[in-house]
C-alpha cells in the first residue's frame, strides 16, 4: 500500500482525482450533466484569481479532466495543457492582453471564470474612501471588464459560458464587511440583468456562492519532465523546494488571504461591538470551514460542461441555511407590510379635483336599472317585515 507522509493510504486522500471518481458529486439530472449520455469535450478555461484555494483547486480538476487551462497566478509550470498568465483585474489593458494571450495559445476560449476578489474587514464608517473604492475596483469593475472585453468573442462563436463567483455576502448584509457587501451585491445585478441581454446569442452564466471552503488541498511535488508532468500528493506541512531533484514544491495559499483587517476606532472596538461579527466569525471558524474546495471544484467543472446551468450555485450548507433564512425573512416582512403598500395604490388611483376616500365619476356607481331594484328590493323587506311583526 503506497502511503503519503502522514502515514495514509494515498487512494483515500482527498483530491481532484479521488472527486472526480465519486458518484456522489453529481449535477442534478436537469442539468443534463457530463457523462455517458453528454460526453465531455475538451475546454478551454480562463480563470482569473487561481492564486486562492478556490482557484487553485478548480485548475487541478480541470487538469485531472484533460481540459486545457489558462489561469491568473504566478507563472509556475505546471501542465502541458496549462498556461500561467498575469493579470490586475482593476486594469482593462492587463485582462484584454490575458484574453489574446489564451487564444493565441489554444485558439479558442470555452469558459471564464472569475475567482478574484478582495474585502476589509470593519466598520463600514472606519473604512476610508481608498478601502471601498479598491473593493469595488476588484470585485465589481474587475468582474465588469472581465465581461465586457470577452462578450465580443463569445457573440462572434455564437457561445460561451461564465463562471463568476459571488458570496453569501451578495444575498445579505453581514456587519463588519459592508461595502465588500455592497461589491457583490453589484456583481449579482450585473451577471443577472446581463443573462437577459446575451441569452440570444447563446452565452450561460452561473453565480457560485460558497460558503466557509476550508483549504483541503494537499501539497503537491510538480515534476517537470520531457513528456509532460507527473504529480504525487505530500502532507500540507511540507513547504519550500526540493533540489536536486526536478521538482518544484507548491506553498499554499493563506486561509482567507484576500481579506484584510482594518483596525476598529473606538466606537467599534469592543468586543461584542456587531462591526467585529465577521473578524469574530473568521477566527471562530479558522480552518475548519465546513465546506470542501476540492469537492465543490469537481461540482464547478461538471457545470462548465452541462448543458443547462443555473443561475446560482450555493456551496456548502452555510450557503444554503444563510440565503434560505435571509428570504424567509423578506416574505415574512412582505406579507406584515403589504396592507400598506395596497393602500399607497389605491392613494395613487385618486383622480384630481376628488377628496380622499372617494372614487371617480362613474367608478363603483350603479346605473338606474340597478338603482330601481335596489329600491323595489327594500320594498319587498319592508313588506316582509310588517308580516312578520304581525
Amino acid at each position: 500500500m503506497k502511503e503519503d507522509g502522514a502515514g495514509k493510504d494515498v487512494s483515500q486522500v482527498l483530491s481532484p482525482l479521488s472527486a472526480a471518481n465519486d458518484p456522489k458529486l453529481r449535477l442534478p439530472v436537469s442539468t443534463d450533466p457530463p457523462g455517458p449520455q453528454n460526453p465531455p469535450r475538451q475546454l478551454v478555461w480562463l480563470i482569473f484569481g487561481a492564486t486562492g484555494h478556490m482557484g487553485r483547486s478548480l485548475v487541478r480538476a480541470a487538469l485531472i479532466h484533460n481540459d486545457r487551462v489558462c489561469a491568473i497566478e504566478e507563472p509556475t509550470p505546471h501542465h502541458l495543457n496549462y498556461l500561467p498568465l498575469l493579470c490586475d483585474v482593476r486594469v482593462r489593458t492587463t485582462v484584454s492582453s490575458a484574453l489574446q494571450s489564451a487564444l493565441s495559445h489554444f485558439g479558442s476560449i470555452d469558459i471564464v471564470v472569475n475567482c478574484s476578489g478582495q474585502g476589509i474587514i470593519g466598520a463600514s464608517e472606519d473604512q476610508s474612501e481608498s478601502d471601498v473604492r479598491n473593493q469595488f475596483e476588484t470585485n465589481f469593475m474587475g468582474t465588469l471588464n472581465i465581461i465586457q472585453l470577452s462578450l465580443p468573442y463569445f457573440r462572434e462563436q455564437n457561445g460561451g459560458r461564465y463562471v463568476i463567483f459571488s458570496s453569501v455576502s451578495g444575498a445579505l448584509g453581514v456587519p463588519g464587511v459592508g461595502p465588500y457587501c455592497a461589491t457583490k451585491y453589484a456583481v449579482e445585478g450585473l451577471v443577472e440583468s446581463m443573462l437577459y441581454e446575451v441569452d440570444a446569442f447563446g452565452i450561460k452564466a452561473t453565480l457560485v456562492v460558497g460558503g466557509h471552503m476550508r483549504r483541503d488541498e494537499v501539497q503537491e511535488v510538480v515534476e517537470i519532465r520531457k513528456g509532460g508532468t507527473s504529480r504525487a500528493h505530500l502532507p500540507a506541512h511540507h513547504t519550500g523546494t526540493e533540489s536536486g531533484s526536478g521538482s518544484l514544491r507548491e506553498t499554499p495559499p493563506r486561509p482567507f488571504q484576500h481579506f484584510h483587517i482594518k483596525p476598529a476606532s473606538a466606537p467599534y472596538a469592543s468586543v461584542t461591538s456587531p462591526a467585529g461579527h465577521f473578524k469574530r466569525m473568521l477566527q471562530w471558524i479558522g480552518d475548519k470551514q465546513p465546506a470542501s474546495a476540492i469537492r465543490s471544484a469537481e461540482l464547478i467543472w461538471q457545470l462548465g460542461h452541462c448543458s443547462f446551468p443555473p443561475l446560482r450555485l450555493l456551496l456548502g450548507s452555510y450557503a444554503v441555511e444563510s440565503i434560505r433564512d435571509r428570504l424567509r425573512s423578506i416574505i415574512e416582512e412582505i406579507e406584515d407590510w403589504k396592507h400598506l403598500s395596497f393602500a399607497a395604490v389605491e392613494m395613487d388611483t385618486e383622480m384630481p379635483g376628488e377628496g380622499k376616500g372617494h372614487l371617480p365619476d362613474g367608478v363603483g356607481a350603479d346605473s338606474e336599472e340597478e338603482q330601481d331594484a335596489h329600491e323595489d328590493g327594500d320594498e319587498e323587506r319592508d313588506v316582509a317585515m310588517d308580516g312578520c311583526s304581525s
